[in-house]
């Protein structure tokens, strides 16, 4: 297969961890061709969507893992599939790109994940289709709504919408003397809508990432435990990933939103899972591929280039 990865520029990626990477590196070892396209070389030129595309040779050397040829203007139908990898911030830019190549989808470009799904799955929003499985949860912009669910929860975290990797999440109990101030700056004076949930003491074990694939659960997560002194387990605030089995409940929740989410043209997600409570849907860029596998030897690389080879045969 002839694949294009669109990332982030690639020496920002930290090989070493990068699950994207690792994808690269599972289809080479398979034969297959591997190309890497920046997402503002995306454009509509001639009646169909063309990009920058330039061909990589990939290494197992983490600290030089890539040889690259010159980019080549190519449409995006001279692939067999196109992984929409770049990491948020879903901005503008973001949207834009999930529009071209829902274009690119329309003269029958398979792109994974589907780009209409990851355009209307809010990764913070998308828990509130599965009630059974979510904290005490409000999601509000008047500082008055969240300042009641706080009086009523007592211990709670806020969040905004379109954060990653743990940025401008809090912690506040009833009675923080920050409590006005934190309101009123995520909520930019109450013109800004936040998430507010009851804060889970079981993050102390960790904030588990858990692989959907292909309708498929890896049965591994990769709990992301804070580091003494914060309530984030993110990896990107210091947190340590420890790979561990699933938990009966883990399974329960993964299994029961597997075939969903796949059906909805979403090939990959992760799902958070802090205790017993679902807490966050990933559909942009979900990682932890590398860690797990170190950990565990489960190839999760491996896992996903089995079902991307399945759909794109039988869609051939």
């Amino acid at each position: 297969m002839k694949l294009a990865f669109v990332l982030d520029p690639l020496d920002h990626l930290k090989a070493y961890k990068d699950s994207s990477v690792a994808m690269m590196r599972e289809a080479q070892r398979r034969g297959h061709e591997v190309w890497a396209i920046m997402r503002p070389a995306l454009a509509w030129r001639g009646g169909a969507v063309h990009a920058a595309a330039a061909r990589l040779a990939v290494r197992d050397d983490d600290h030089d893992w890539f040889t690259a040829q010159a980019p080549t203007d190519l449409p995006l139908a001279g692939f067999d599939a196109v992984l929409m990898r770049q990491d948020p911030p879903f901005d503008m830019e973001y949207v834009a790109a999930t529009w071209l190549l829902e274009r690119a989808r329309a003269d029958g470009v398979r792109v994974f994940n589907d780009p209409r799904a990851v355009r209307d799955t809010s990764e913070k929003l998308a828990i509130l289709e599965f009630p059974q499985f979510i904290p005490e949860t409000e999601v509000a912009r008047a500082p008055e709504v969240l300042q009641a669910f706080i009086e009523d929860v007592g211990d709670t975290i806020l969040k905004p919408l379109d954060g990653m990797g743990g940025s401008r999440i809090f912690r506040v109990r009833r009675d923080d003397p920050n409590r006005n101030v934190i309101v009123e700056t995520l909520t930019e004076e109450g013109t800004r809508t936040i998430m507010a949930q009851r804060f889970l003491p079981a993050i102390a074990q960790g904030d588990k990432r858990i692989s959907l694939i292909g309708g498929a659960v890896v049965p591994f997560a990769l709990a992301r435990i804070p580091k003494a002194g914060e309530t984030r387990g993110n990896l990107a605030t210091g947190g340590t990933g420890v790979a561990q089995s699933l938990t009966l409940r883990d399974r329960e929740i993964a299994e029961f939103l597997a075939p969903i989410l796949h059906a909805r043209g979403l090939l990959l997600t992760g799902i958070d899972v802090i205790g017993d409570c679902l807490t966050e849907i990933n559909v942009t860029s979900p990682t932890c591929f590398v860690e797990i596998a170190e950990q565990t030897g489960f190839n999760v690389a491996g896992l996903f280039m089995d079902a991307l080879e399945k759909v794109v045969h039988d869609s051939a």
